[in-house]
């Protein structure tokens, strides 16, 4: 009998169907896979089983007893934990009181009691493998360290369930690896994991079972053992996908000239170049501060030493305006917080970055903003329901070409994207990738950010590795596989390839 079942849900919005029909039986000791694109339903499902919305027909079960879950409080005491794919932690609150929000330990006096608090997040931590100290305020962490506090968080639940919406987005493999550990020994403890992800290796690597939507439809559960990843994509998407190989274009002039660029206690002494027409990757842990010298590149936040020059043009520090004006565009790791302003409207988001551009004797008109976005959503096969609808109606991939066409709106000599993929489908993210691999072929330099390693020598001409904010090795994609890249962000020893962070 399944711990926790859903038997024919629907759940539709303003008239249109999120869910039609959907059923999924988690058992205990089992990993089940859900999978499907960007919109399929997955994440209107996560949010009916965690009593964030009530299903319109259809119901769930807990051990073959029908149960309602109207708010998250009673899906969490029928034992459901839920990590979802945008981290929601109370930015003002340190670590550990975002673990434990609302069941606090309390001493005598109702008293919060920090020190056993305190602990027990750091005996979860050390489950994880994760150097993260409790009492830090939560403000501030990257998504990926945001990630593994909503991990913690799930983990002190001593759940029956565990649901993980793309848990491993923003890790690499290293991270990934120990999460793995971690759902395995839930799993020998008898816990039901139901485990969301794009990147299919790991449904394949973790769970037995697979469930497959498409279009907020069921379309297939099977064993995973039955299937192969090719019939996976075909179910996901209802069509082929093929593989893209790498391709390099022709380098042309240095753009962005990075020299011993230092922040204390943050990075050191960073010095690369990214040429026209090519794609430069920087891989590296997470924490290893591939983000932070993105942000001091573009002028968000301020370094101590160094200089970043374009075209020859030595840029200010802390300022984004002077790089914007030099040619220098920035999709951000975290696209809700950083790259979208999610209550504005699809069109005044393509459009953000555009407005000096658009406006016409000091008026900006809608007529010729609208036409605007149209165009640049049509060139990036943004799928929506109407431009004037709010960005956060969207998909995750949809949001994401959204951002992506804000900044390739300014045409930009230089694009620095950061986690370009993290929890998109694996059609949308095969168009992602040909669209970086295009902006190159025509003379754009991109620098990539990413944890994941297929995606990196998939798109980088050369691949630069940071371990503990510094540059420690660079690879030609001739050099670089996933094993040498993992030596250098670990401290191992290379067997070929620069250890010295030369780049050139």
């Amino acid at each position: 009998m399944p711990v926790l079942a859903a038997r024919h849900v629907s759940k539709s919005y303003g008239g249109v169907a999120a869910l039609s029909d959907v059923s999924l039986e988690l058992y205990a000791g089992e990993a089940h896979a859900l999978i499907g694109e960007n919109g399929a339903g997955k994440s209107t499902l996560v949010k009916l089983l965690g009593g964030v919305l009530l299903p319109d027909a259809g119901a769930l079960e807990m051990g073959g007893d029908a149960v309602v879950l109207a708010t998250t409080a009673e899906a969490r005491d029928q034992g459901i934990a839920v990590i979802y794919q945008e981290p929601t932690l109370f930015p003002d609150l340190s670590v550990s009181e975002n673990v434990f929000i609302g069941r606090q330990p309390l001493r005598s006096a109702r008293r919060i009691d920090y020190r056993a608090m305190n602990s027990a997040v750091r005996e979860i931590f050390g489950r994880l493998g994760v150097r993260l100290d409790p009492d830090r305020i939560a403000r501030g962490l990257s998504i990926a360290e945001q990630q593994l506090v909503e991990i913690a968080k799930a983990l002190s639940l001593d759940a029956r369930v565990v649901i993980m919406d793309e848990p491993t987005a923003s890790l690499s493999p290293v991270e990934v690896e120990r999460l793995f550990r971690v759902v395995r020994n839930l799993r020998s403890h008898g816990t039901a994991v139901l485990f969301i992800s794009h990147r299919l290796e790991e449904a394949f690597a973790l769970c037995q079972r697979v469930t497959v939507l498409r279009d907020g439809a069921f379309v297939m559960s099977s064993e995973l053992e039955d299937l192969t990843a090719d019939d996976l994509v075909r179910a996901m998407v209802g069509r082929e996908v093929l593989a893209r190989e790498h391709t390099s274009g022709q380098r042309g002039d240095v753009v962005l000239k990075v020299e011993r660029l230092t922040r204390e206690g943050v990075f050191l002494d960073i010095s690369f170049d990214v040429h026209a027409g090519e794609v430069v990757a920087l891989a590296g842990l997470v924490g290893a501060g591939r983000t932070e010298v993105a942000r001091a590149i573009f002028g968000i936040d301020r370094y101590d030493a160094g200089t970043v020059t374009i075209a020859g043009r030595r840029l200010p520090k802390g300022s984004p305006n002077a790089a914007m004006e030099a040619g220098i565009g920035l999709v951000p790791e975290d696209r809700r917080q950083h790259g979208l302003v999610m209550d504005m409207s699809i069109a005044d988001n393509i459009s953000l970055a555009s407005l000096p551009e658009l406006r016409r004797r000091g008026l900006l008109f809608s007529r010729v903003e609208r036409t605007f976005a149209k165009s640049w959503a049509g060139r990036l096969q943004v799928k929506y329901r109407r431009l004037g609808n709010a960005v956060s109606s969207l998909s995750g991939g949809n949001q994401q070409k959204v951002v992506l066409a804000k900044w390739l709106a300014r045409r930009p000599s230089l694009l620095i994207v950061d986690e370009p993929t993290r929890g998109i489908d694996v059609g949308t993210k095969a168009d992602v990738h040909k669209l970086l691999a295009e902006l190159a072929s025509e003379g754009v330099a991109v620098l990539v950010i990413s944890s994941e390693l297929p995606e990196v020598l998939t798109l980088a001409d050369r691949i630069m590795v940071m371990r503990e904010g510094r540059l420690v090795a660079t690879l030609t994609h001739a050099e670089a596989t996933e094993e040498r890249i993992i030596a250098a962000g670990t401290g191992q020893v290379l067997s070929s390839g620069t250890g010295d962070g030369s780049a050139s």
